[in-house]
This record gives structure tokens, C-alpha cells and sequence, in this order.
């Protein structure tokens, strides 16, 4: 299983865990990063990842987010397929940076986890115009713990 994190989901473990649905994603967000650890599944990460994470406001959480993406399997390098891809996605309303993730994950093959609501419905209502799939990380774990089952 090939996975790629937003980042807003490696924030998720750092955020106020008084809200349900925000404890539930932490603790997917950090089963899905044991199963990395364990050699499960490959997280890729990339440099993308790396600026958006450099441009974190709270130095003491930023710190915190890298020493989490220390973790990943693989640090993917944007090409420039990934570049003119991420112009076409940009097209369709993703953010740049959002545009640039999803461009790398579909150059990965691996499965685009987010808990921004609003990139998740784009890419829902766009699915068709993309190459990769786009998840909750909560929601897709427990529908990936059931086709285990």
C-alpha cells in the first residue's frame, strides 16, 4: 500500500483533541504512520511536503510535523510532469500546493489522505479528471480494516 499524508493530517495528532471527529483522525493519522513504521504500507513524502511544513507559522508545532515526516519511506522529488500536472489541476480549482500534492501522489501511485474537507469534496466531485484517490484518513481506514475482514 502506497500512501501520501496531507499536511493537515500531520497536524491532525497536534490539534485540540477535545473534538470528536479530530481525536478520531489523530488516531488514524497515527495507526496509518505505525503500519508505515512497520514496514506495511510506503509513505512518500516529498519536497512539496517539506516547503509547506517550512512555511508553518508555530516553529514549536512545525518542529513536531518534521520529526513526524522523518518517518516516511520515501521522499518523492516534483518532476516537471509533476509541475505541468499540478497547472492542470490548478485549472480545475485545487490550490497550488494542494495542485503540487496531488500531482505527486498520482506520479507515486499512492493513495492521497486529507483531512481538509474542502479539498476532499473537490476531489470527490472531480474524481473522474483525476489519476489518484482522495480520502479522509479515517474514514479510509476503517473502510480498508473491513475489506480486511
Amino acid at each position: 500500500m502506497q500512501i501520501r499524508l496531507d499536511v493537515c493530517c500531520l497536524n491532525r495528532p497536534f490539534d485540540d483533541q477535545s473534538h470528536d471527529r479530530i481525536r478520531l483522525e489523530a488516531e488514524a493519522v497515527l495507526l496509518i504512520l505505525t503500519r508505515v513504521q512497520n514496514e506495511d504500507w510506503v509513505w512518500y513524502s516529498s519536497d512539496v511536503l517539506l516547503e509547506e511544513i517550512e512555511q508553518m507559522p508555530n516553529s514549536k508545532r512545525r518542529e513536531r510535523v518534521v520529526q513526524l515526516n522523518a518517518h516516511a519511506s520515501e521522499v518523492y522529488q516534483l518532476s516537471e510532469v509533476d509541475i505541468a500536472r499540478a497547472k492542470v489541476l490548478a485549472n480545475l480549482g485545487f490550490s497550488g500546493m494542494d495542485a503540487l500534492h496531488l500531482a505527486c501522489a498520482e506520479s507515486c501511485g499512492a493513495v492521497f489522505l486529507t483531512t481538509d474537507d474542502r479539498l476532499f469534496r473537490r476531489a470527490v466531485r472531480l474524481a473522474d479528471q483525476l489519476q489518484v484517490i482522495v480520502e479522509n484518513p479515517l474514514h479510509w481506514l476503517v473502510r480498508l480494516q473491513e475489506s480486511e475482514s
